[in-house]
C-alpha cells in the first residue's frame, strides 16, 4: 500500500509543459496566458505537477505583434518560454517545433491551440488518465454546438472519409492532447515532410485514453482555419496516409473502359440507323469524357508524385529563429 502511494506521488510531480502554436493571435494571447498560468499555479499547488512546469508559445511567423507579446510574457514570468519560427510554416509544423524544441526537458506535454476553445479545465483529468497508465490522452469534443452546422457536418464527413480510406483517427479530436515523454520520443521518429499529426499518434500503439469536453466559442480574434485551409488540411491528411485514391484511379479506368465499349456500340447502331450527323457525335463525346477523366487521374497521380518529391528533398520542416527563456 505504501509503495502504491509513493508511486502515485512520483507520477503527480512530473514536469509538464503546454505547447501553444500561435499565428496572428495578438488579440487573444493575454487572456490565454492568464488562463494557462492560473492553471499551472493550481496544478502545482495541488501537487499534480512539478513546480518547474511551464508554458511554451510558438510564434508561427505572425505578421502582427504576437511575438512581441510573447517576449513580454517571458520577461515577467520565467514559467513562460517562447519559440519564434523564421516564417509561417503552418500549424502542424509550429506544433512540431514546440514539441521537438522541448523534447527531453519535460515528462508530460499538453498541446492546445491559442484560442483555448478546447477546455483546459480537463487537463487534471488528462493527468489522472496518464497516472493510470495512458501514454497519450486525447481531448475529444462531445459537444460541437459552438460550431456552425456546416462546420460540424464537414468535420464528421472528413472523419468518415478518413476511416473509409483506412486511416485511423479519433472522432472529434483535433490537436488537444497529452503526450508523455516516451510517446513523444516515438512520435519524433516519424520524419515525413507532409505532416498530419492527428493521424500519426494512433500509429504509435501505446496505451491511450479519451477525455471528453464541450468546445467553447472563440472569445477574441478570428479563426485561422477558413474553408480553404480546412479543405487543404483534409486533403493533406487523406493523401499523406492512404493510397486508396490511387486505387480509385484504376477503378475509374476500368469503369471508363466499360463505358467507352458501350458507347462504341451505341454510336455504331445510331450511325447505321442514320440518327446522328456523321463524325460529330462519335468525336465529341469520347473527347469530353476521356479528357475529363484523364485530367482527374493525372491530378491525383501528380499529387502523390509531388509528395514524393517533397519527401526526397528532405528540406527542414521548420526553422527556429529565436528561443526565449531556454
Amino acid at each position: 500500500m505504501q509503495l502504491t502511494k509513493l508511486t502515485t506521488l512520483l507520477h503527480k510531480m512530473e514536469k509538464l509543459i503546454f505547447i501553444v502554436p500561435c499565428y496572428n493571435e495578438e488579440e487573444v494571447l493575454e487572456s490565454t496566458y492568464t488562463k494557462l498560468d492560473d492553471l499551472l499555479c493550481r496544478l502545482i499547488a495541488g501537487k499534480e505537477i512539478d513546480k518547474e512546469s511551464k508554458v511554451c508559445f510558438v510564434d508561427d511567423g505572425s505578421r502582427d505583434r504576437t511575438w512581441s507579446v510573447i517576449q513580454d510574457f517571458c520577461k515577467k514570468n520565467n514559467r513562460v518560454r517562447g519559440v519564434k519560427l523564421s516564417r509561417n510554416f503552418g500549424h502542424q509544423y509550429a506544433l512540431l517545433a514546440g514539441l521537438e524544441s522541448q523534447f527531453g526537458l519535460f515528462d508530460v506535454y499538453v498541446t492546445v491551440d491559442a484560442d483555448l476553445q478546447d477546455d483546459i479545465g480537463v487537463v487534471s483529468e488528462m493527468l489522472l488518465r496518464h497516472r493510470e497508465g495512458a501514454s497519450i490522452v486525447y481531448g475529444v469534443r462531445h459537444d460541437r454546438t459552438s460550431d456552425s452546422v456546416f462546420k460540424r457536418q464537414t468535420a464528421e464527413l472528413f472523419y468518415r472519409i478518413m476511416n473509409k480510406l483506412g486511416v485511423k483517427t479519433i472522432l472529434n479530436h483535433a490537436d488537444f492532447r497529452l503526450i508523455d515523454k516516451n510517446a513523444l520520443a516515438e512520435f519524433l521518429k516519424f520524419r515525413e515532410v507532409n505532416l498530419f499529426i492527428r493521424g500519426i499518434f494512433p500509429l504509435i500503439g501505446f496505451r491511450t485514453a479519451n477525455v471528453y469536453y464541450k468546445r467553447k466559442e472563440r472569445e477574441l480574434g478570428a479563426s485561422k482555419y477558413p474553408l480553404k485551409k480546412m479543405v487543404s488540411f483534409a486533403w493533406e491528411g487523406i493523401t499523406s496516409f492512404s493510397v486508396k485514391p490511387m486505387r480509385l484511379v484504376l477503378l475509374l479506368g476500368l469503369i471508363t473502359f466499360l463505358f467507352s465499349f458501350l458507347l462504341i456500340i451505341w454510336v455504331s447502331i445510331s450511325y447505321i440507323k442514320g440518327l446522328v450527323i456523321p463524325g460529330w457525335f462519335s468525336i465529341m463525346i469520347p473527347i469530353a469524357v476521356f479528357g475529363g477523366i484523364q485530367m482527374i487521374c493525372l491530378g491525383i497521380i501528380g499529387e502523390y508524385i509531388g509528395k514524393m518529391y517533397s519527401e526526397i528533398k528532405a528540406r527542414p520542416r521548420y526553422i527556429i529563429e529565436l528561443i526565449e527563456n531556454k
